[in-house]
């Protein structure tokens, strides 16, 4: 038995009395039945994953919604997705937040640089969608010297878009305050119709950047 075995295994490093009284202590075990069975659990070889879906998927007509912008006179304008969208090939890309690192430092500013690249395969309008008001949108428009010609940053402030295709992030865990935001995705749409819909699994960024769009095109 396991007792047994342990026990005769260090009774080689223990004095010659102590010896003794754990050659005493095997016997009386060895004469004991534990109804106890020994069980091994059997692990499972199999990773676990999650599967990243949304409310709207490829072939799907994007619902209708309303953003907004500041013009430059810091008039409120509004512009819907099917304007976005209607007889046109168009990217609409979502960021968690505006100012944030990642989105500052890579996703907008890789649709910035590739911007005459994609409209040279086709691509009639580029726009970045933010859960953000619109003030914030303009000053992070500002701060990266954005053209409108390249990339529009419009407000989702009210999550009326990013709920109708299903792309919440909830953040409000978080101690930065952001609250329930949009996940980061990057969609090509065709007359409103979902060709290519490259949706992260919450604020990640691997497969919704420019490089990823052009390579679908």
């Amino acid at each position: 038995m396991a007792v047994t075995t342990l026990t005769t295994s260090f009774s080689k490093l223990l004095s010659p009395a102590t010896t003794a009284a754990t050659k005493t202590t095997s016997t009386l075990s060895s004469k004991l039945s534990f109804p106890f069975k020994t069980y091994s659990p059997k692990l499972s070889t199999t990773k676990p994953f999650s599967t990243i879906t949304a409310a709207i998927s490829t072939g799907d007509k994007l619902p209708d919604a309303t953003l907004s912008y500041l013009d430059a006179a810091n008039d409120v304008k509004t512009i819907t997705i099917s304007d976005l969208t209607k007889s046109k090939k168009t990217i609409l890309f979502a960021v968690p937040g505006a100012f944030t690192p990642t989105c500052s430092q890579k996703h907008l500013p890789g649709f910035i640089a590739k911007a005459s690249e994609l409209k040279s395969k086709g691509v009639d309008t580029i726009a970045c969608i933010s859960v953000n008001d619109v003030f914030v949108m303009k000053a992070w428009k500002e701060s990266l010297g954005v053209n409108d010609d390249d990339v529009l940053l419009l407000s989702d402030g009210n999550l009326e878009f990013t709920k109708a295709i299903g792309s919440e992030l909830d953040l409000s865990d978080k101690p930065v305050g952001l609250g329930v935001r949009s996940r980061r995705y990057a969609l090509l749409a065709e007359d409103g119709v979902v060709k290519v819909m490259n949706l992260e699994e919450g604020g990640a960024f691997t497969n919704s950047g420019a490089e990823d769009m052009l390579n679908v095109l």
